[in-house]
């Protein structure tokens, strides 16, 4: 079906159909009610390239993400999508598996493709590319890049306090002996979760024990690894805090083949609440990050930035999305009865 039998059966010209089509310009409600309504019956679909032709937009968004075998991940683009959906917009995926070189190609895939914005759900990320996207003006919205940078949009998740509640909660339980398994140090993210992790034990007057911190790669395998390393310490952990909930699993995985039960031997929390996380065995006790809310924050941002005014500075905005802890039956009280309740309690 063509635009030419569209405006045929609606009594008005081509140019009308796509005037209404694409939003370009105001046309009367009556003559506009017709065309929908010839486009319905004649079930009509728009050529994209024709909109984007005739209204200088896609309609298409992108959206890059770090690990799509992440279960993260996933949530978030579903999350994504359905607002995207919502406003009549396509969405354009991409995965840099956390590779910079690969972001660099993902970036110039959503140029190609000409996005009306772009989602930059990753840390791995250089001032170049930001400032790639800022010339071209194209609106961006970027998680966890570091703030104060002009006309830049943010999402940032904090994790020093999602961080600082979960240390909370196991020294609450009278832990002393706490381990951490971090993301890649290379990460921004993984940085602010180590950092956090290290500051909260200081101010709670524990020491950071030698080899009580292992680098992880925010995978299965990698936590599996960083938890055999922890196992192997002279003085191993009572209690342990992973950078997401991938790492988690892995870690629960080594502890049971080291014939350890959980929470009773060790007690551990993960990142990010996947819904996987609450069909562990126990289930897991990890800080729960609202995709559906990061995801519309983003998207509703990357809006705003597409209708700012010509010439006038573009809005510098950041949204902080908190987690929030699931307290689960993978914690327990530290089994050779470490800190006292009071005590935890007085410290915090």
């Amino acid at each position: 079906m063509t635009i030419m039998a569209v405006a045929t059966r609606a009594r008005v010209s081509t140019a009308t159909v796509s005037r209404v089509i694409n939003g370009t310009a105001r046309v009367n409600p009556e003559t506009a009610k017709r065309v929908h309504e010839a486009v319905k019956a004649l079930n009509f679909y728009p050529d994209s390239s024709a909109r984007t032709l005739g209204s200088g937009r896609s309609g298409l968004y992108g959206l890059i993400i770090s690990d799509i075998t992440n279960p993260y991940f996933p949530e978030l683009v579903k999350a994504f999508e359905t607002v995207a959906a919502e406003y009549g917009k396509d969405v354009l995926i991409a995965n840099t598996d956390y590779d910079p070189k690969r972001m660099e190609m993902c970036v110039a895939r959503m140029l190609q493709r000409k996005v009306d914005g772009v989602a930059i759900m990753t840390s791995e990320l250089d001032e170049r590319l930001i400032l790639e996207f800022s010339h071209r003006q194209i609106p961006t919205v970027f998680m966890d890049t570091p703030t104060g940078m002009q006309g830049v949009a943010t999402v940032r998740v904090d994790y020093a306090a999602g961080v600082k509640e979960a240390m909370n909660h196991l020294i609450s339980l009278g832990h002393e002996r706490i381990a951490f398994i971090s993301g890649p140090m290379g990460l921004n993210s993984a940085k602010q979760r180590a950092e956090s992790f290290t500051q909260t034990l200081k101010k709670n007057g524990l020491m950071e024990g030698e080899g009580m911190m292992q680098e992880g790669n925010h995978r299965v395998d990698g936590g599996h690894e960083a938890m055999k390393r922890l196992l192997a310490l002279e003085v191993r952990p009572t209690a342990l805090l992973c950078s997401n909930d991938l790492t988690a699993i892995g870690a629960m995985g080594a502890i049971h083949e080291a014939g350890l039960r959980i929470p009773e031997d060790i007690s551990i929390v993960g990142f990010d609440g996947i819904e996987l996380s609450g069909y562990t065995q126990p289930a897991l006790t990890t800080l729960h990050v609202p995709r559906s809310e990061l995801a519309a924050t983003a998207f509703r941002a990357l809006l705003r930035e597409r209708e700012q005014v010509p010439g006038k500075p573009a809005s510098k905005l950041e949204h902080v999305i908190q987690p929030r802890l699931l307290v689960r039956r993978s914690t327990a009280e530290a089994p050779d009865g470490g800190v006292t309740g009071e005590k935890a309690r007085r410290r915090q």
